[in-house]
Parts: structure tokens; C-alpha cells; sequence
């Protein structure tokens, strides 16, 4: 029996389908890892957003007045809530602010300082708690205590019983998938109903 060779092109042939093979095999490994690695950064950002908003809810419950006798909110924006609680039980109250800087959701504390009390703006250490946040609604909602929705700002500081705070995350608007809402409602346990 003769053996049979191959031919240079057969050869070529056969070289370039291995390549196109191969090829093939690794922009799908390629596009797999790229999408992993996208829901992982998806589901960090989610976590962060929510360990967040669960701290954010346990100290606006517990707010109260500043210890300079300020009263326990100072602002109640659409995008910046400032309000006094005492965060880290050491007895003194902190000025906590609740705010969206471009995509970054962050907090910033200030301790309170000097006699008479004061809470020196100079002061504030500011820390991210999530940078992926595609709020184009407010991410604060303002309540009365009848349940109807507060919108006009000077109303809100005074006025406000219960809060609605609304996350939107997403690490890439621009693929799927789609924004992730966070939602949770908080009702002020230290202030007098009417």
C-alpha cells in the first residue's frame, strides 16, 4: 500500500481552518471572561449600594438634634440630605451628609467641636460608599405624616416623617444589564407626630 502525502495547499488548508478554529475558541473564552467579569463588577457595586443604603436607613431612624441645638435636619434635598445622629454611640451627635457627587454616592461626617458646640464644615470626612449610581430621579423622597409626598424644600426639614431613598447602580449604562433599583423607606423614629 502507497502512502499519501499532502499537497502544500492541503497543508495551508488545513493550517488555516486550525487558526480560524482556535481563533474562534478564544474570542469566545475572550467574550465569557469579559462578561463575568462585568456581572461581578455589577454585583460589587449592587452590595456596596445596598450595605450603603441599610447603614444610611439605621441613622436617619435614629436621627435627633445636633448638640449645638440645631434641628435634627438641616437639609432635605433631591440629592443631599443632611441630617444629626449619633452614628458612632460615643454620645456626642454627628452632622451627617447624604450626597450624590457625579456618579459617587458618599457620606460626610462631622464630629462636633468646642464650646459653645459647633460643627465646622472644614471638619467633614467624606467617604465613598458606592461610584457607579445612575440616578436621574431624586434618590431622596420626602413624606408628611400623612403619607403625601413633600416637594416643596423649605417644607421638607420640618415636615418629613418618613423618607424613601431610591438607588439606581449600573457599572456600564451602556450594556445590559439594565440599571439595578435599590429602594427602602425610613420613618424618623425621634420626631413628633402632629
Amino acid at each position: 500500500k502507497m502512502m499519501r502525502s499532502f499537497t502544500l495547499i492541503e497543508t495551508i488548508m488545513a493550517i488555516a481552518i486550525f487558526v480560524l478554529a482556535m481563533g474562534t475558541i478564544t474570542g469566545l473564552i475572550l467574550m465569557g471572561y469579559k462578561t463575568q467579569s462585568y456581572a461581578w463588577q455589577q454585583s460589587m457595586a449592587i452590595n456596596e449600594a445596598r450595605k450603603g443604603v441599610e447603614t444610611m436607613v439605621k441613622e436617619i431612624r435614629e436621627a435627633r438634634p445636633g448638640d449645638n441645638g440645631a434641628y435634627m435636619i438641616e437639609k432635605a434635598d433631591n440629592y443631599e440630605f443632611i441630617f444629626y445622629s449619633d452614628i458612632d454611640k460615643d454620645v456626642s451627635i454627628e452632622k451627617i451628609r447624604y450626597f450624590l457627587d457625579g456618579n459617587n454616592f458618599k457620606k460626610g461626617v462631622i464630629e462636633p467641636t468646642g464650646w459653645p458646640t459647633s460643627y465646622p464644615e472644614a471638619n467633614e470626612k467624606i467617604f465613598v460608599l458606592t461610584e457607579d449610581v445612575r440616578n436621574l430621579p431624586p434618590i431622596f423622597y420626602y413624606y408628611n405624616s400623612d403619607g403625601q409626598e413633600i416637594t416643596e424644600l423649605p417644607a421638607r426639614s420640618k415636615d418629613t416623617k418618613l423618607m424613601k431613598v431610591r438607588l439606581v447602580v449600573n457599572v456600564n449604562p451602556n450594556r445590559p444589564p439594565q440599571d439595578f433599583i435599590l429602594e427602602s423607606s425610613v420613618q424618623i423614629r425621634n420626631l413628633k407626630t402632629n
